[in-house]
């Protein structure tokens, strides 16, 4: 009997030492300051926002890192913060183990420009607008013309199939959108328009196009074309 109070005793402050400790650790944990801010940006490497502004949302008001107390810490509303910048699509911030207050960035992805009269603009990779960057500028489609709430959603969806295929994000420079709703493109080594018609058929009609190019660029026959007519199903029709 005696052996076994004996044994609960020692459990007894095996336990509360524990307890002791990690209370210790953890309070002079979060009485610590931070050592310093980093931040990593991840995808593409085109900087359309810089690291010394990502750097002062996440310090705010503090002159440097060394100063913040990590107890003072909300990183939710860090991440809120630099989430609502215009140029960033997600972020993650958290704090090492070292002190280093780190944000990994995933910026925006323009993949097309806008103008439309007196504004210039962005169409994200999500269909969302995102300003102009005064670090850097995207080489995208340049499109003019109206985008509205009625064809949004088909012009975003046609900037993704161009941006995501390499042959045409090399090729195609330009999109007119014309008031009836169709469509005129340029390329950027050729001078001949391409008449591409509305927001249908799609993936078919830059299919065909791609397998016109590949067969007339053998012959150097690009060269005398005015026009390369991809509305028509199956075909591609062709004036000089």
């Amino acid at each position: 009997m005696k052996l076994f109070n004996w044994t609960n005793i020692r459990l007894v402050l095996m336990f509360s030492l524990v307890i002791f400790l990690f209370s210790f650790t953890s309070n002079r944990n979060n009485n610590r300051k931070l050592s310093k801010s980093v931040v990593v940006f991840i995808g593409e490497n085109a900087p359309f926002v810089d690291q010394e502004t990502v750097n002062k949302l996440l310090i705010e008001n503090s002159k440097d890192a060394k100063s913040i107390g990590k107890d003072k810490l909300d990183l939710n509303r860090l991440e809120k913060r630099l989430n609502a910048q215009e140029m960033i699509e997600k972020s993650e911030v958290f704090v090492s183990i070292d002190g280093v207050l780190k944000a990994v960035v995933k910026q925006k992805t323009p993949i097309a420009r806008v103008f439309d009269g007196n504004n210039s603009f962005y169409i994200d990779y999500k269909g969302n607008i995102m300003p102009l960057s005064a670090n850097f500028s995207a080489r995208v489609p340049l499109v003019s013309g109206e985008i509205n709430k009625k064809n949004s959603e088909e012009l975003a969806e046609l900037f993704r199939i161009i941006y995501d295929d390499a042959f045409l994000k090399k090729n195609i420079i330009g999109v007119q959108i014309m008031p009836s709703g169709s469509l005129k493109m340029l390329n950027r080594n050729y001078n001949y328009q391409i008449d591409f018609g509305g927001t249908v058929r799609m993936k078919a009609k830059f299919n065909n196009y791609k397998a016109f190019f590949q067969k007339a660029v053998l012959d150097s026959s690009l060269y005398k074309y005015k026009t390369i007519d991809l509305r028509f199903a199956q075909q591609v029709v062709c004036t000089k």
